[in-house]
């Protein structure tokens, strides 16, 4: 009898079970950004960015001098952070703390994989440190940061406590899975991901940002009326408009939707508050009932849960073969000390999957500004708005092709100014004037 003839094995079975979950997965992942993503925003030959007629000399020169002097901090800090986490990953060295770390708390597989997880993220937190500080110097020099060293270090602790325990129950979770199903923990780890991606945007509103921000209803007032009315007259109601307190770490201005239902919120930062006029704040409410009107946090979760399945799917083909156990010094998914791999596999696939993530953000955010001026019919106010938010923030104004497509997730300043003109001479409305005449 042929081998073709005898039934498949478990392992076989389960490969070829897991390359189709993949292939479906990823056809699911394409399918539904072709349909949902709004590509073509605004027709890109239309608009016709140019920083030199919108911004001043000096902005501009400000603008360069900044992100020269963060570049040098911000570039090593994210290159060494992937160094560390991948050599950890590839080598014993990683399995060896994780083990380590899971002696000094007992030593069962679920507080390894716990301990081993904090521990190395103790370790890129401290690699990475030098040059946080330094980058955080920079701030400070262009009057960008208001912190104290008490704060930036309690927050610091504070952000990647929360993402070090996050990660840690993750890990304890797959590698459980692992061990139950040690061919097919790949199933139940994916559809865990995914609905992972989902429940942090329903909770991350009422767990996550209270720990960095306290909210306030924005007080009632014209500017609260008239913020509101603007979201009936679109459509989309909201019952509070919220004030977070950036101003105790930061004189950066931004504004905000976030969470699914009943956890939607509108956010606008006190420091957008004590700058920009009622106008240009109106403008900015309006981009982010852009978000609300078509659905983009959703949208948002719905790409993040199907890349967070694909993504777990393919961690699970990777570590097929026996390759990546040799380099590791582990024995398979179900040995806590994998985690270091895991970890390293997540990192690189980040890195990766970032112009793609950055490109599909950049498309929706242009959507929603052109839900802005569609809503708000002020293409002066809007350039005005793009303007000082790009000066307040000292933003990266017309950033060169690879920093766009490895880091920006919004269109850059001098192209949404642009929109502003180019959707003005569309609808047969006054233009911007440029900063200096062409």
């Amino acid at each position: 009898m042929s081998r073709t003839d005898v039934a498949s094995t478990p392992r076989e079975r389960s490969a070829l079970a897991a390359w189709v979950t993949f292939a479906v997965l990823g056809v699911a992942l394409v399918v539904t950004a072709a349909l949902l993503v709004p590509w073509h925003p605004w027709p890109a030959a239309g608009v016709h960015p140019s920083a030199g007629l919108d911004f001043t000399p000096a902005e501009l020169q400000r603008d360069t001098t900044f992100h020269a002097a963060l570049r040098v901090w911000t570039y090593p800090r994210a290159l060494v952070s992937l160094v560390v986490t991948v050599a950890l990953g590839l080598t014993p060295a990683g399995a060896r703390l994780v083990q380590r770390a899971g002696r000094l708390v007992g030593g069962s597989w679920p507080l390894t994989a716990a301990a081993g997880t904090i521990a190395l993220a103790v370790v890129s937190l401290l690699v990475s440190l030098p040059f946080s500080i330094a980058a955080e110097l920079v701030l400070r020099r262009y009057d960008l940061s208001t912190q104290d060293w008490l704060g930036w270090t309690t927050d610091t602790l504070r952000e990647n406590g929360v993402s070090a325990l996050v990660t840690a129950v993750a890990m304890v979770v797959l590698v459980g899975l692992a061990r139950r199903w040690p061919q097919g923990w790949w199933a139940p780890a994916a559809a865990l991901a995914a609905a992972l991606v989902v429940a942090g945007s329903l909770l991350y509103p009422v767990l996550i940002e209270p720990l960095s921000n306290s909210f306030t209803s924005l007080p009632p007032g014209q500017l609260r009326t008239e913020l509101l009315d603007l979201a009936a007259r679109d459509g989309q109601p909201v019952r509070d408009v919220l004030v977070a307190d950036a101003s105790r770490r930061t004189t950066a201005e931004n504004a905000y939707v976030s969470g699914l239902g009943s956890t939607r919120r509108l956010v606008v930062y006190d420091t957008l508050l004590q700058r920009a006029t009622p106008a240009e704040v109106e403008a900015v409410v309006a981009h982010e009932l852009g978000h609300v009107a078509n659905h983009d946090v959703w949208l948002g979760t719905a790409i993040g849960a199907l890349s967070a399945a694909w993504a777990v799917v393919g961690v699970g083909l990777l570590t097929r073969g026996t390759w990546w156990r040799r380099r590791a010094g582990v024995n398979g998914v179900g040995d806590p000390r994998s985690v270091a791999f895991l970890l390293a596999v997540l990192a690189v696939g980040g890195w990766l999957a970032a112009p793609a993530a950055n490109l599909v953000s950049r498309r929706i955010e242009a959507r929603a500004d052109v839900h802005s001026l569609e809503l708000t019919h002020d293409p002066t106010t809007f350039a005005n708005m793009q303007r000082g938010l790009a000066v307040a923030n000292i933003s990266d104004i017309a950033p060169r092709w690879y920093r766009e497509l490895l880091f920006e997730t919004h269109p850059s300043p001098a192209w949404r100014v642009a929109l502003g003109r180019a959707w003005a001479d569309e609808n047969g409305l006054p233009e911007p004037p440029p900063v200096h005449a062409p």
